[in-house]
């Protein structure tokens, strides 16, 4: 037990949160670790409470609002670890998920393998999270993952991650050009797993995200034109690591099926935007189906247009998701 990770939180307007992300950090079991808070100019009581929590292994940081991967990137300037372990303010760990995932790690100062783990959706209740086992949860060759990850659909959020320094260093920092595009995450795994030696899946450490939290790009599609373009940039970026690897036929086609699952956030969007995703697929010598809405808002696109259909669609998504989180919500008052 000699390898010391840093548990690294970015943190905005978290209040609801933090205190239990914290406090599943604090629960490792592994015994060398530091946990580092990094609040990124919340306006509620995030940092009081964060400092609340302030001890010799917690340490905790402000700055003026930069974005989460600008907030990433100065808790991984501030971390002393031999593995790195990504903690959104709003997750959790299982008490055992890091010494898990180390019993089957070598030193992290010359680990290039990618340590990963199973996690499930929870929106109050993390005992009640649900584990969906998919294709990315075994051990693969790098070009398998991106290839599965790219032609599945399938993806793993930054909790389970354990990232050797290693890797971490020649991996580089998160690209704070793409804070605003959703998938600054998706972007940066593609980025270390293809500087890694390969991913290995721990089937028995667990961690827990948590979906339904109000704002989070993770279910809101209505990105803005800047986002949006941020999300090509981050879509072009992670094709580029996959091809570096490996350019053939079978590479090019997972490409362009990333591409094709992510036109639907550009349904309704202005032309040129849509125009610089078909001149991707272009590149990778295929083309792709226009973004469409699904088949049953089709009739409220005929009456009111795409840009009101896309509203709709956006809202009714997000209340079916808060519904869902009020109803946990409830459940955990009855319980208590």
């Amino acid at each position: 037990m000699t390898d010391l990770v840093s548990i690294l939180i970015p943190a905005f307007n978290a209040e609801n949160w933090i205190h239990d992300c914290v406090s599943s950090a604090m629960a490792q079991t592994w015994p060398r670790r530091e946990i580092i808070v990094v609040d990124d100019g919340s306006s509620d009581k995030t940092l009081e409470i964060a400092r609340g929590l302030e001890s010799g292994v917690v340490k905790v940081v402000t700055q003026e609002n930069t974005g989460a991967c600008g907030a990433r990137n100065k808790a991984l300037s501030l971390a002393q670890g031999d593995y790195i372990q990504w903690l959104d303010a709003d997750d959790l760990l299982h008490p055992e998920k890091i010494a898990r995932q180390l019993k089957r790690a070598d030193s992290g100062q010359q680990s290039r393998v990618l340590l990963t783990c199973a996690w499930g959706k929870f929106f109050i209740r993390h005992e009640k999270a649900r584990f969906e086992r998919d294709s990315l949860w075994q051990d693969w060759p790098a070009v398998e993952w991106i290839v599965t990850k790219f032609a599945n659909n399938v993806w793993m959020n930054p909790a389970v991650w354990l990232v050797s320094r290693r890797l971490t260093d020649l991996a580089g920092p998160w690209d704070e050009r793409l804070a605003s595009s959703g998938d600054d995450d998706g972007e940066y795994v593609c980025r270390v797993v293809a500087a890694s030696s390969g991913v290995k899946f721990v089937p028995d450490a667990r961690c827990y995200y948590r979906v339904g939290t109000v704002g989070s790009l993770n279910w809101n599609m209505e990105r803005s034109e800047r986002g949006l373009e941020a999300l090509v940039l981050s879509l072009r970026l992670s094709i580029e690591h996959l091809l570096r690897l490996e350019n053939s036929e079978r590479t090019r086609r997972a490409s362009l099926q990333l591409l094709q699952t992510f036109m639907l956030y550009f349904y309704a969007s202005d032309e040129r935007l849509i125009a610089s995703m078909i001149k991707l697929a272009d590149e990778l010598g295929g083309d792709l189906r226009p973004p469409r809405a699904g088949w049953k808002y089709y009739p409220l696109e005929t009456v009111v247009g795409p840009r009101v259909t896309k509203k709709v669609m956006n809202n009714w998504r997000a209340a079916k998701l808060l519904a869902r989180r009020r109803v946990d919500w409830y459940l955990d008052r009855m319980a208590r």
